[in-house]
C-alpha cells in the first residue's frame, strides 16, 4: 500500500470531479522489473504532493476475474448506480488493467481521427492526475494531440541503452514529442556514476543523430528520496492535459466506477 498524506483541501479537491485532468506517460520495458518500483515510488511522492493518482496499466491484460479499463469504456461513464468506493482509495494507489482498453482507444482514435485521450475524462475526474504505464509502441498513437513528455527509464548497460532507444523511436514515430529518459543509479561510486553517464551520452548521441530531436536526461539515484521527489517534480512539469473543451462530457450523476474494477498497489 502506499500512504498518501493530504493535506485537507487537497482531500477534498480528490472528491471534487475535474474539468481538467493532467497525463504522465511511463513507456515500459521489456524486463518487468525496469523501473517498476522508481514507478510506484514516483506515484507515492505524486500522492504526497496532493495529486490523487490513478494508473492506468498497459502492460495488464483485463479479464473477468480482473477487470479493467475496457470493461469501464464498455458502460455509460456516469452510469446510475455505479459508484467508486473512495474509502478504499484513500490508502492505496489506484492501478487498472488497460492493456486492451488503451488498445480500443488508439483504434477509436485513429478511425475517427480525434485525439485520444479525452474520452478518459468523464470515468476519472475525481483523480487529479492519470499515469499512463504501457509499452512505448502503444504510448505513442496515445500521446497525439496532447503536450506530455513521456518518461523512458534507462535499463543496465548496452541492453538499457538499446531497449531505450527502441522506445524513443516508436514515441518519435508517432509523436515527434521530444523524451525524458532516467538512468537509475543503483551504487554510489565514482565508476558507476561515470558509467551511467556515459550510458546516458551513448543515448543522446544516438537519438539526436538518428530521430532528430534533443533527449533530455536526468540521473536517478534510487535509494535518495530527494532524486525520486525531484523526478515527480519533473513529470507534473512535462505533464500534457485533457480537458472538457477536447470532449462531449456527458451528463454527470457525480458516479464513478465499480469498486472491483480498481486493484491497489
Amino acid at each position: 500500500m502506499l500512504d498518501i498524506a493530504f493535506h485537507q483541501a487537497a482531500g477534498l479537491h480528490s472528491f471534487t470531479p475535474q474539468s481538467e485532468l493532467r497525463v504522465v506517460a511511463v513507456a515500459s520495458q521489456d524486463n518487468a522489473g525496469t523501473g517498476l518500483e522508481t514507478l510506484w515510488q514516483i506515484c507515492a511522492s505524486l500522492q504526497r504532493l496532493g495529486y490523487p493518482v490513478v494508473v492506468l496499466d498497459g502492460t495488464a491484460q483485463e479479464t473477468d476475474e480482473y477487470p479493467g479499463l475496457l470493461h469501464l469504456l464498455q458502460q455509460a461513464p456516469w452510469n446510475e448506480g455505479v459508484s467508486l468506493n473512495m474509502g478504499a482509495m484513500a490508502s492505496s494507489l489506484a492501478v487498472i488493467p488497460a492493456a486492451k482498453g488503451l488498445q480500443r482507444i488508439s483504434r477509436e482514435a485513429s478511425r475517427n481521427e480525434t485525439a485520444p485521450l479525452p474520452c478518459l475524462l468523464p470515468y476519472f475526474r475525481t483523480y487529479g492526475l492519470i499515469v499512463l504505464h504501457a509499452p512505448a509502441a502503444t504510448l505513442g498513437p496515445l500521446l497525439t494531440h496532447t503536450a506530455t513528455v513521456p518518461l523512458v527509464v534507462m535499463g543496465d548497460g548496452s541492453a538499457g541503452v538499446l531497449t531505450s532507444y527502441k522506445s524513443l523511436k516508436q514515441i518519435a514515430v508517432h509523436t515527434g514529442l521530444p523524451c525524458m529518459v532516467a538512468a537509475l543509479l543503483r551504487g554510489t561510486t565514482p565508476a558507476e556514476r561515470r558509467k551511467t553517464q556515459h550510458a546516458l551520452m551513448t543515448l543522446q548521441d544516438c537519438a539526436e543523430r538518428h530521430l532528430g530531436g534533443p533527449v533530455r536526461t536526468t540521473t536517478i539515484a534510487t535509494q535518495n528520496p530527494q532524486d525520486l521527489q525531484r523526478l515527480a517534480l519533473q513529470l507534473l512539469e512535462n505533464a500534457g492535459t485533457i480537458s472538457e473543451s477536447l470532449t462531449a462530457l456527458p451528463p454527470s450523476n457525480l458516479a464513478a466506477m465499480p469498486a472491483h474494477f480498481v486493484r491497489s498497489h
